[in-house]
């Protein structure tokens, strides 16, 4: 079985612990404690392949930061979050994709663009298209949430999965040599 360390980053009160919680045990935190660290496991069936994630919910503060770094060099898979209700925190991302990028060495890094909160229709602050437009310039899958009601959340992780086997089998060619 196959494991697969995701990390989950964002502003602070985007619904980071919400979104990793309700996939982990079913469950909507309603009441919101910021998070230094959670660490969880959860095994998963993506395209009938076993699977286990390893999922490092990170702090969105700012005070937290210096850490990202080590949570970014050990992370396979990337949740960029963003509440749908806060224009600064889809702004926020964009230094830590560069983060991402600039640590793995590469631009060919699994990340998925989650723009979170979709239940509070009334509060929305970004558009599904900036949300989408964000992702095309990352050359990155955009899906929007809701830990709420559970909308598109097995979506996420599952595609963040299907997206680091893209990347280890593209990375697996590469490596093979013929032989003549």
């Amino acid at each position: 079985m196959k494991e697969y360390k995701v990390v989950v980053l964002g502003s602070g009160g985007v619904g980071k612990s919400a979104l990793t919680v309700q996939f982990v045990s079913n469950q909507f935190l309603e009441k919101y404690d910021p998070t230094i660290e959670d660490f969880y496991r959860k095994e998963i069936d993506v395209d009938s392949c076993p699977s286990i994630l390893e999922i490092l919910d990170t702090a969105g503060t700012e005070q937290f930061a210096s850490m990202r770094d080590l949570y970014i060099k050990n992370g396979q898979g990337f949740l960029l979050v963003y509440s749908i209700t806060n224009h600064q925190t889809l702004q926020d991302l964009q230094p830590m994709r560069d983060q991402i990028v600039r640590l793995k060495g590469q631009t060919n890094v699994p990340i998925i663009l989650v723009g979170n909160k979709r239940d509070i229709y009334d509060e929305r602050e970004v558009t599904p298209e900036e949300g989408e437009t964000l992702a095309e310039k990352w050359h990155a899958p955009f899906f929007e949430t809701s830990a709420k009601t559970k909308f598109n959340v097995n979506e996420v992780f599952a595609e963040i999965v299907r997206r680091i086997n893209v990347l280890n089998n593209e990375l697996n060619r590469k490596s093979c040599c013929n032989i003549i």
